[in-house]
């Protein structure tokens, strides 16, 4: 396959607003031991992102500065020690950065092949949604068949994953969205209820649906003003799951009600974490996960597609909320 000396990148040419990202160019990387060099065919766009545009969530050590957690695209070539992975083979990869690009490297661990039944353009919107969901839904909220799971921004990339994984394992599934329509979205993916955020209040939702019980496991992306109100929704023994800071870091916690009902309040990244630790989770997908969407049991979720020239105006959408699923940005 032959490969270009350079290739084309968003660039953010200073920490601020969308127009900050302009296309630029930069050597195509070499992959060194154990990577994989991947011609990007889709590149997942996620709230990440955002906050590194902004100058909020700097690079892991190591990584590349160019935007983007998540590609599809076929193999280009190899690095030393890698045996499974032939040139041109299509695969989609989790990334530490990079995938704002042409060309982008990979661990060979973080590639899993495409599932049967999903394009190579959608195979995009799978690697960190997926990922985040399976550590922290199934390892740390330890959600078992039979239980109760709360989404907050159920039709976003990790919502609309969620709800379809936790369907599969045989959850009763609750949702909040932002419209109307997009509740009737959660609801389509399996949801039992979808709460619109701007017009109910989820706590009294919740009490009525389940008699007063609460749900088992809460997954949020929201947190600031939320953590009182989640912890209010869990059921005894209930687990609150935090990935994300939308509404901010800050908020007081009843600890009389976390002790009295034996609440379990934990939260994660992804992006830190060893390859050894991520290759773990991904090898779990590639054998639980991605033989359902053969049957068709699963499927990506895909807003809009935009070129890579275009990433400005994929973030504005993004930092809108307007969309539903995943932003693709097309190299």
């Amino acid at each position: 396959m032959a490969i270009p000396g350079t290739m084309r990148v968003v660039d953010i040419t200073e920490p601020g607003a969308p127009e900050a990202l302009r296309i630029g160019s930069r050597p195509v990387p070499v992959p060194g031991a154990g990577d994989v060099l991947i011609r990007v065919a889709a590149s997942g766009v996620n709230r990440a992102d955002t906050m590194q545009r902004k100058g909020n969530y700097p690079p892991p050590p190591g990584a590349s500065d160019i935007l983007g957690l998540e590609v599809s695209g076929t193999v280009a070539a190899v690095g030393e020690g890698v045996s499974d992975l032939p040139v041109g083979a299509d695969v989609c990869a989790l990334l530490t950065g990079g995938g704002y690009a042409e060309y982008c490297l990979a661990p060979a661990p973080q590639c899993l092949p495409i599932p049967e039944g999903v394009s190579l353009t959608g195979a995009a919107a799978l690697p960190e949604a997926y990922a985040t969901v399976w550590t922290n839904v199934v390892d740390r909220g330890r959600l078992k068949e039979g239980e109760t799971l709360l989404v907050h921004g159920g039709s976003s990339g990790i919502g609309t994953v969620a709800i379809q994984l936790a369907r599969l394992f045989g959850a009763r599934i609750f949702a909040t969205a932002g419209t109307p329509a997009k509740c009737a979205t959660c609801v389509e993916l399996g949801a039992e209820r979808a709460v619109d955020y701007r017009a109910e209040d989820f706590v009294a939702v919740l009490r009525e649906a389940t008699g007063g019980r609460g749900v088992d496991v809460i997954l949020d992306m929201v947190g600031g003003a939320y953590l009182q109100r989640n912890v209010a929704s869990l059921a005894i023994e209930g687990r609150l799951v935090i990935i994300a800071l939308m509404e901010g870091a800050q908020a007081e916690l009843d600890l009389a009600r976390l002790m009295s009902r034996r609440l379990t309040v934990t939260g994660a990244t992804l992006r830190a974490r060893a390859v050894e630790e991520k290759a773990g989770i991904l090898a779990a997908l590639r054998e639980r996960v991605w033989p359902r969407f053969a049957s068709g049991e699963l499927r990506p979720i895909v807003h809009a597609t935009y070129p890579l020239a275009d990433a400005a105006e994929a973030h504005r959408v993004m930092e809108s909320s307007v969309h539903t699923g995943k932003l693709l940005l097309i190299p």
